[in-house]
């Protein structure tokens, strides 16, 4: 049966500069995860086995197949010897939707892009952000600061990508962690779907880089403010500039740099 816990212990051999030892090291679990509709597997995902009802509500807001997540009903979570199925039963419309898309996707970790069938799919235009939200600069190193400490699975692994989210008046409201990018941002979008949190109200802080599916995710969810700890893509810049979307990137204790719309951070 697949691993259910986040974290493993795995024995090694240490080599240090004062000699050789046995040791042992908590590593992040990582399984094969199939996410499926009616029945019929639509995508396998390497990921961490936990928070897999939100991963599976969050990737199919994110990726298109459903609008609401009440439309995919309750998620059903089985374990098997070669690892997890989250399954899905979609509403009548949906199903006929999904028909016609033909997207069977088996990615590695972090494969946001895998098994996609055009070029047209690869750079789709995403939703344009609205709300009203600010930060300051203050706001934002006092978000990544509280993402940071968060990290439970992190901290014990060194492994792991973390997506949050945060809104002024409440600190950080959620937070993922998986060993894909991908993946954190998707249990991020079902959390909060499934809680009756608006993506509108705050910002969406990333462990990772910034690639154009993160931001076409982030779209989805509604929030107008995306902040990462490494760089962004061109293409990222270029999705996020066209969405309304205030890009942050290279955000370190000392600062951060804006690629996009930097009016929402007063700059």
């Amino acid at each position: 049966m697949g691993c259910a816990s986040g974290a493993e212990t795995l024995r090694s051999v240490r080599w240090r500069d004062d000699g050789v030892a046995l040791a042992q090291r908590a590593a992040p679990a990582e399984t094969p995860v199939a996410i499926g509709y009616d029945a019929s597997t639509y995508a396998v995902m390497m990921a961490t086995p936990l928070d897999l009802e939100d991963f599976a509500i969050g990737f199919s807001l994110t990726e298109g197949v459903i609008e609401s997540w009440t439309e995919a009903g309750e998620v059903e979570v089985v374990a098997s010897e070669l690892g997890f199925e989250a399954r899905m039963w979609l509403a009548p419309e949906r199903r006929a939707r999904l028909a016609t898309r033909r997207r069977h996707m088996a990615g590695p970790t972090g494969c946001g892009l895998c098994g996609i069938d055009s070029l047209a799919e690869a750079v789709r235009t995403p939703p344009v952000v609205g709300g009203d939200q600010t930060m300051t600069p203050e706001d934002l190193l006092a978000a990544m600061a509280a993402m940071a400490r968060a990290q439970a699975l992190n901290r014990e692994t060194h492994g792991v990508h973390a997506a949050a989210f945060w809104r002024k008046a409440d600190g950080l409201v959620a937070i993922r962690e998986d060993v894909g990018r991908h993946n954190a941002l998707d249990k991020l979008a079902g959390a909060l779907a499934r809680s009756g949190e608006l993506g509108t109200t705050g910002a969406i802080l990333l462990t990772s880089r910034v690639s154009v599916e993160m931001v076409q995710k982030a779209a989805v969810i509604g929030s107008p403010i995306l902040v990462a700890v490494s760089a962004p893509t061109t293409l990222a810049v270029r999705t996020a500039e066209a969405a309304g979307l205030t890009l942050c990137a290279i955000a370190r204790a000392d600062g951060f740099e804006v690629f996009t719309h930097p009016e929402r951070l007063g700059l």
